[in-house]
């Protein structure tokens, strides 16, 4: 496991951990995860704080927050990964302008990334061609189609293909923000958190409202959903609430419907205070090569200054949606269905926007118990995969079933079916 930084053209550093594929394959796939943002609702948050201390890296944090532990469903079994604190301002990442981070936003995001990608290569020249994959959940819905458009156009533009893009992955992701909002709310009204008459007049005053810049009309809606749900956690509706005092403030359920928290299979709902403990370590960040300017600040898993001050952010992704799929990319989405945040059902709202023929119709498919893992449709250039009992973060509560998840996307074939798993047996 290794970290390195690197430049962009205006002075600001991205800090990334790379994590090389189990045995050292040269020749294994390559992708990115998060783009800065893989596990919360609204830009600002750290990949390194969830990809890797809780998701999918190898190590995960000690409940103390003084060491780790080995991850048996690390992602790295099956490729090299890179994990991007991006924009500058999050995690580890900063900028020698103290003013950068108070003008982040998509555009800007998806050119520094770009940027960091084609130097990133220039100086590590073994991963160049390699097949790239970039996947990433939650506002990470904006983040990586953003990022692949831009690495699609930048091959078009110069004629460099070093960046050799195969296609990408999201999960519970921020799609388009009528169909997120109109999911969201029948996903809490459908599941019993909220009153009939709040249920409408967040259709009323939400519905068409920007996902990030939100009207003060509509967030004080917002707060009366909240304080209908009660203090549970959004992210995964049916597992226990953390209970520490740092997190007291973030347990409002539609709070702006995009802050912080989560869920799973013998599940511990505070890793977010462990990882905070452990990045703010001397002796870790000085394992990870942080710079000393980073050291003499407070680590946070999420930047409430990148947040807060975000400038532009699209209404929709969808037409990027389709101008990719017409590069024949492989894409992929999938959701846990206990996410109340960007729920299930805001994710089938925005697919059918999309208006794709299907190839594959509705059908159950299998973990290694022989279990219903979820369910899955293919489309004309994009397949759908739920995981059933999961919440926001796929990967911290259904972890043996996410790997099985991206194992069948790398591989490009069908997640496995009933057949399969009898066939085996």
């Amino acid at each position: 496991m290794t970290t390195t930084t690197t430049t962009s053209a205006i002075g600001s550093l991205l800090v990334l951990l790379l994590v090389v594929v189990v045995g050292g394959d040269s020749d294994a796939q390559f992708g990115i995860l998060g783009g800065g943002d893989y596990a919360k609702t609204r830009p600002g948050c750290s990949s390194i704080a969830y990809g890797v201390a809780e998701e999918v890296g190898p190590f995960h944090v000690n409940a103390d927050g003084q060491g780790v532990h080995l991850n048996p469903y690390s992602w790295n079994q099956v490729a090299n990964i890179l994990f991007l604190d991006s924009p500058v301002g999050v995690g580890y990442s900063y900028s020698n302008a103290s003013d950068d981070i108070l003008n982040n936003g998509d555009a800007r995001t998806a050119n520094d990334s770009l940027t960091f990608l084609t130097k990133w290569i220039e100086r590590f020249p073994q991963y160049k061609g390699r097949e790239f994959y970039v996947t990433g959940e939650s506002y990470a819905g904006h983040y990586v189609p953003q990022l692949a458009q831009a690495i699609k156009r930048h091959h078009e533009a110069t004629g460099d293909k070093s960046i050799n893009l195969k296609g990408y992955m999201v999960g519970n992701a921020l799609f388009d923000d009528f169909h997120d909002h109109l999911g969201i709310f029948q996903f809490m009204w459908t599941n019993g958190l909220i009153s009939d008459q709040t249920y409408r007049l967040l259709n009323v005053f939400c519905d068409y409202e920007s996902f990030v810049h939100t009207s003060s009309q509509c967030n004080k809606i917002l707060d009366i959903a909240s304080d209908e749900a009660g203090n549970i956690d959004s992210y995964s509706i049916f597992t226990p609430t953390c209970h520490a005092s740092f997190a007291s403030s973030r347990n409002k359920v539609m709070k702006r419907l995009h802050s912080v928290r989560k869920m799973g299979e013998r599940y511990d709902p505070c890793t977010e205070k462990h990882s905070t403990v452990y990045f703010n370590l001397a002796e870790v960040q000085k394992a990870l090569h942080v710079s000393p300017i980073i050291n003499k600040s407070k680590w946070e898993t999420c930047s409430d200054v990148v947040n807060t001050n975000w400038k532009d952010c699209e209404r929709s992704v969808l037409h990027i949606y389709h101008e990719l799929i017409q590069y024949g990319l492989r894409i992929w989405v999938f959701s846990g269905d206990t996410d109340a945040v960007l729920p299930v059902t805001s994710t089938r709202y925005s697919i059918n926007a999309l208006k794709l023929p299907t190839v594959t119709p509705w059908n159950a498919w299998y973990d290694d118990d022989g279990e219903v893992g979820g369910w899955t449709q293919g489309y004309k250039g994009l397949n759908f995969v739920t995981v059933r009992g999961a919440g926001h973060e796929v990967p911290l509560h259904r972890p043996k079933q996410a790997l099985i998840l991206i194992k069948s996307f790398l591989a490009g074939s069908p997640m496995p079916s009933v057949q399969d798993f009898y066939s085996d047996v």
